[in-house]
């Protein structure tokens, strides 16, 4: 049986599941998200680059690489969810619009689990914190038009 080393490097513990955890890696990916469409970077880059430069120990790492990697490799799909809602075309949408936008549908399209009123609370946040001064309000009304769509069975069963 080998003797702990003293003093030793460990290796970073994997933050628990919880709300908080979560909320921040849904920051950091919109903001990986944001510089992906800005930048085209590899989203592997951009996620090994905020890993070592923030404080990521309080982070849901497993939930902030998912984000990252799932919504920029299924933007084209994610934009196809949101798009009969917008009042104006995608490319005129502010990046950071554009980020929170298929991050949200990212999450009511493919974690049922997480209830819509959730991922529609944090896209606001996200926007309120990052957006342009009402941004939240439109993102607001388009994630809620995404849910009636793909949440049908949630909204109904709420309302009863």
């Amino acid at each position: 049986m080998q003797k702990p080393v003293p003093n030793a490097p460990r290796a970073p513990r994997q933050q628990a599941n919880t709300p908080a955890s979560r909320h921040k890696a849904r920051r950091f990916a919109m903001q990986g998200v944001y510089e992906w469409q800005l930048s085209g970077n590899d989203p592997f880059e951009i996620e090994a680059r905020y890993r070592v430069e923030n404080a990521m120990h309080k982070v849901d790492l497993a939930y902030f690489h998912e984000l990252l990697q799932q919504t920029t490799r299924r933007a084209l799909e994610l934009d196809a969810v949101y798009e009969p809602f917008l009042d104006r075309k995608i490319d005129q949408l502010n990046p950071v619009e554009r980020s929170i936008l298929r991050i949200g549908c990212y999450e009511l399209v493919h974690h049922i689990e997480i209830p819509y009123p959730i991922v529609l609370d944090e896209a606001i946040e996200l926007a309120k914190d990052f957006g342009a001064t009402d941004s939240f309000k439109y993102i607001n009304s388009i994630l809620d038009e995404v849910a009636k769509k793909v949440r049908q069975t949630e909204r109904n069963a709420r309302k009863s």
